[in-house]
């Protein structure tokens, strides 16, 4: 059974914080795919960390919460807040 996860990774560039959230069935290099400007294009020039992942034994289902989640802004800040609190260096840190 191939596992399908939904992440969601955060950036920081200058005072501006983002979000992305996306699906893969490898997260590892996925998320350096993002990290080498070779993902979404969105992504692009920005170092990116992971702030949530939940995986699925099902594309459909994972794909679903992917979609649920790109559309469900409160959840989407309430996991950057999470991760903020968490790494408390993330406010610090410069590009």
């Amino acid at each position: 059974i191939m596992k399908y996860f939904v992440y969601l990774i955060v950036s920081r560039k200058y005072a501006k914080f983002f979000s992305y959230v996306g699906i893969t069935n490898n997260l590892k290099k996925r998320i350096n795919l993002h990290n080498s400007s070779k993902g979404a294009k969105y992504t692009r020039g920005k170092k990116w960390y992971l702030a949530y992942k939940k995986s699925y034994n099902s594309k459909s289902k994972a794909l679903k919460e992917e979609y649920r989640l790109k559309k469900d802004k409160k959840k989407r800040e309430k996991i950057k807040l999470n991760f903020n609190l968490k790494n408390e260096n993330f406010y610090s840190f410069t590009l």
